[in-house]
């Protein structure tokens, strides 16, 4: 099973994908982590990376694109049992390259996992988060342009997936163990 998990900034993409992985032993792909290790370890990626993350911006999509490549053949074995994208695609253009990427591998999105929480609740999550972890993209002026930036160019994304007829909405509210029993009953309904 191949998955995307899909919402806004704060909406509990990382955390419902650990009951994801747990559940289906999918390979975990979450894109800010793979370019938070690639800022880390100063990568030429992760420099060009770090200009737009540090504005609350998106990566151009080829960038993105090309560090997604890279890390899907790197783990071919596992991404072979089934994997979760975690924060891609972004856009509909990244969603077109993801299905293209996808079918050059012999694979394809089998559902995509939309939570959805009010925007109230994904800002006090988010400077909660930045408090707790140290994330410096955490901080109320860039929430607020990631957010913005999520309705302005992501979210669309929600209407392509219901016309691919993947889409697969989830209320994202609520206990963490309530939020992963509704996501499997939407996959497996």
């Amino acid at each position: 099973m191949n998955l995307i998990i899909f919402g806004a900034p704060g909406s509990g993409k990382g955390t419902q994908s650990e009951r994801l992985i747990a559940r289906y032993g999918l390979h975990h792909i979450s894109t800010g982590d793979v370019l938070r290790s690639h800022i880390a370890r100063g990568t030429e990626n992760g420099k060009i990376a770090d200009t737009y993350i540090s504005k609350g911006q998106l990566l151009p999509d080829e960038l993105m694109v090309g560090i997604l490549a890279d890390e899907l053949d790197a783990n071919a074995e596992k991404v072979a049992k089934g994997v979760i994208f975690d924060g891609f695609p972004r856009t509909i253009p990244q969603a077109h390259a993801l299905k293209d990427l996808l079918e050059k591998r012999g694979m394809k999105i089998d559902a995509v996992v939309g939570l959805e929480v009010p925007e109230d609740e994904l800002i006090e999550r988010l400077v909660k988060r930045g408090i707790d972890s140290g994330r410096s993209d955490d901080n109320p002026e860039t929430i607020k342009k990631r957010i913005d930036v999520y309705h302005e160019q992501t979210h669309p994304l929600r209407d392509f997936y219901v016309g691919e007829g993947s889409y697969k909405g989830v209320h994202g509210t609520g206990s963490i163990d309530d939020i992963a029993d509704r996501i499997v009953k939407a996959l497996e309904s």
